[in-house]
């Protein structure tokens, strides 16, 4: 295997016809989602709030899932596929020996900045096909609003954002960039919604949480005629979605000649981990190949290290059915972090099965994020681009299992996900690390 060629990239005819269903080769059937003891059926709301074709992927038993053309060509005008990259630089100032090696998948690239646009053209191309004409949605980073806002434009829909107080406030360059393509922006909480009025008569300077904001988006989608609602995370067709990534990047290794032996990346609600490593985890469970997965948390919202695998609500109002997964509580108080996209209580079912499988382990940083803005500097300063604050954890875990695999003599390939630049996020650098603001 040559150790020069840094860059692999498929052309545009071998981008994937298909995505990948994790569900039917998990070890037992996924739980399925169900009501709360009282109140009204969560389960019958959701054909409601959730496009039908969406809906009918989240149920879906069928292992592969055919991609319409009208997606596929959206895909390749948003820069799909993305490339595979070997981390040369960073295994020489790491002084890696030559059998621990680095790769990265470089979602970064997207037309706004993250992964999040994969599943954002998916559900807004089905939106017009089933005659909406606006999409509403949560965000936390305020990458998922970037991403459902440029694909809103490109199909001709309005677009409706309302997005983490905390963030809100310090990312007026993320909020131009919404509001660019079109979207009404809100901080979250707001007065837009019965919810968000409450909870500021509670508190008026609450700073918001990623649950709260789907709460939001929810109750406002199903109160607004010709209005639909668009996840950005969690969800079963979300993560479905997303595997666009993890089926690039399995043909990727093969024309790098190499075979990785753990993947990881920076994980919240699920969708970049899930996106990247679930084709791979397929495989793991069809014998057809031995990797480790590692999900990269913080201390702030550690729901796969301390969480419960337990049936609870996805958002904060309880508006969503229980679905099984591990979750710190839909109420939790979470404290800030500068990675706000990763700040989410509770993990995707599907990854949440995996890790009460055995297949994924998790680590947690602390919520200074000192360790991990340290870690990715070193990346930035060889890579020579800058991940965001969720994507750094990512970048963070990569650099210390190299680490600890070079201390200990082990051989490994790693591949991780940089699921999204930084370049709108530098005040989450500079406060952590002393750097001039």
């Amino acid at each position: 295997m040559p150790d020069t060629n840094n860059q692999f990239n498929l052309p545009v005819d071998e981008l994937p016809r298909k995505w990948y269903n994790i569900a039917p080769d998990l070890p037992e059937p996924l739980p399925p989602p169900k009501d709360p003891p009282e109140g009204p059926s969560r389960v019958d709301m959701l054909p409601k709030f959730i496009l039908k074709n969406c809906l009918g992927q989240e149920m879906s038993t069928d292992r592969w899932i055919d991609i319409p053309t009208g997606i596929r060509e959206l895909f390749i005008q948003a820069g799909r596929p993305r490339p595979l990259m070997r981390a040369l630089r960073l295994e020489k100032a790491l002084k890696l020996p030559k059998t621990i090696r680095l790769y990265y998948k470089r979602e970064d690239l997207s037309p706004t900045g993250s992964h999040k646009v994969n599943t954002a053209l998916a559900q807004t191309y089905y939106a017009v096909k089933e005659g909406y004409s606006e999409v509403v949605t949560e965000t936390g980073a305020g990458q998922w609003g970037s991403a459902l806002s440029y694909a809103a434009a490109l199909n001709d829909l309005k677009c409706r954002v309302f997005w983490t107080r905390a963030a809100y406030r310090w990312k007026p360059g993320r909020r131009t960039l919404m509001q660019l393509f079109g979207s009404d922006v809100f901080a979250s909480p707001s007065k837009e919604t019965k919810f968000g009025r409450e909870l500021l008569k509670q508190n008026p300077q609450h700073v918001g949480s990623l649950g709260i904001a789907i709460s939001e988006g929810i109750e406002d989608a199903l109160n607004r005629d010709g209005s639909i609602y668009c996840l950005g995370s969690v969800l079963n067709h979300v993560l479905t979605h997303q595997t666009i990534i993890g089926l690039e990047t399995i043909e990727q290794f093969k024309l790098a000649d190499d075979e990785p032996t753990l993947l990881t990346g920076c994980f919240g609600g699920g969708s970049n981990l899930g996106g990247f490593v679930i084709p791979f985890a397929g495989e793991v469970l069809r014998k057809k190949r031995e990797c480790s997965f590692l999900a990269s948390q913080s201390e702030a919202a550690p729901n796969l290290v301390r969480g419960k695998y337990m049936y609870d609500h996805g958002d904060h109002a309880g508006l969503t059915p229980l679905l099984k997964m591990y979750s710190m509580g839909h109420d939790a108080e979470l404290p800030e972090i500068w990675a706000e996209g990763i700040r989410y209580s509770s993990a995707a079912p599907l990854m949440s099965a995996l890790r009460h499988h055995g297949l994924l382990d998790a680590v947690a940083y602390p919520v200074d994020e000192v360790h991990v803005f340290t870690q990715t500097r070193r990346f930035v300063q060889t890579e020579g681009f800058i991940p965001a604050p969720e994507s750094s954890y990512g970048v963070c875990a990569a650099i210390d299992k190299a680490l600890e695999f070079k201390q200990k003599g082990e051989e490994a390939v790693i591949g991780f996900n940089v699921s999204g630049h930084g370049f709108l996020d530098m005040q989450g650098f500079a406060k952590p690390l002393n750097l001039e603001w």
